[in-house]
C-alpha cells in the first residue's frame, strides 16, 4: 500500500501551536488539529497493523482514540512547573501485547518540527527488570554485540538514554560491556525527515527500518521473558 498519510501542516501546525500553546487557541484551531495530526495519525496506525505484524505478531498497533497507540496530545500538568497544555510533538508506540501486565520493549514514532524519530527498546525499566536485562546482556555478549553492533543497525541508530555513574551492583567495573551495562534505559533511537514522513512511501519506509533492529527487539524481548 502506497499512501501520503501526514502533510506538511502536521509540522507547521506543531509550529503555531508552539507559539500558541494555550487552550483557547487550540479549541479554536481543534477542526485543523483533527484533520492534519490526529485524523492522519489514527489511519496510519491502522494501516501499519500488516507490516507491524510481518516483524512480530506480538506487537499492536491499536487504533482507538483512547489508550491506543496514538498519545494525547494533552500533558499531564498536575506537578509539572510548565503548565502549558499541550504537547508539541505527536507520539505513536506500538506496545507488546504483554505492555500492560509486563515491561516490555516497543517501538516509537515521534513526529516534531526538526526534531523527528524512531525509536526501539524499553525506556527506564524498574530495577528488577534492569538487572534482568544486564545480566542477560552478561551472559549473551556475543548476541548482544551482534545486535547492536552490526554495520546496518550503526549506520541508522544509536543507543542512548541515561546512564548510572557506577557499575550496577554485581558487575565489575572492568566488564568489557560497561557502557551498556550502565545504561538506565535500553533505548535506540534514528532521525527522521519532514520529507520521510511526508512522503507516500513512509509505511513501507518504516516497518524497514525498525526490521534494521529486530535482533536488539528480539534480544530484549528475551531478557524480559516475553515473545517476539
Amino acid at each position: 500500500m502506497s499512501r501520503r498519510y501526514f502533510s506538511p501542516d502536521l509540522f507547521a501546525f506543531l509550529r503555531d501551536l508552539a507559539v500558541n500553546n494555550n487552550r483557547a487557541w487550540f479549541n479554536e484551531h481543534k477542526a485543523r488539529y483533527e484533520a492534519s495530526v490526529r485524523q492522519p495519525a489514527l489511519d496510519f496506525i491502522t494501516d501499519f497493523v500488516e507490516p507491524l505484524e510481518g516483524l512480530s505478531p506480538y506487537f499492536v498497533a491499536d487504533s482507538r482514540t483512547v489508550g491506543g497507540s496514538l498519545f494525547r496530545i494533552h500533558r499531564d500538568t498536575r506537578f509539572a512547573k510548565d503548565k502549558t497544555p499541550y504537547k508539541l510533538n505527536t507520539g505513536m508506540h506500538f506496545r507488546h501485547e504483554r505492555a500492560k501486565d509486563a515491561h516490555a520493549p516497543g517501538f516509537y514514532v515521534h513526529l516534531q518540527p526538526r526534531s523527528c524519530f524512531i525509536g526501539v527498546g524499553l525506556w527506564m525499566p524498574e530495577p528488577r527488570v534492569a538487572h534482568q536485562i544486564r545480566a542477560h546482556i552478561d551472559e549473551n555478549q556475543d548476541e548482544w554485540i551482534a545486535a547492536t553492533q552490526n554495520t546496518a543497525f550503526i549506520s541508522m541508530y544509536e543507543l542512548g538514554g541515561d546512564s548510572l555513574k557506577r557499575p550496577p551492583r554485581g558487575f565489575e567495573a572492568e566488564h568489557p560491556l560497561l557502557t551498556d551495562m550502565k545504561r538506565k534505559s535500553f533505548i535506540a533511537t534514528a532521525p527522521i525527515t519532514h520529507a520521510d514522513v511526508t512522503t507516500s512511501s513512509f509505511r513501507a519506509d518504516l516497518a524497514e527500518r525498525f526490521a534494521v533492529a529486530a535482533p536488539l527487539m528480539k534480544f530484549l524481548c528475551a531478557a524480559v521473558g516475553v515473545k517476539y
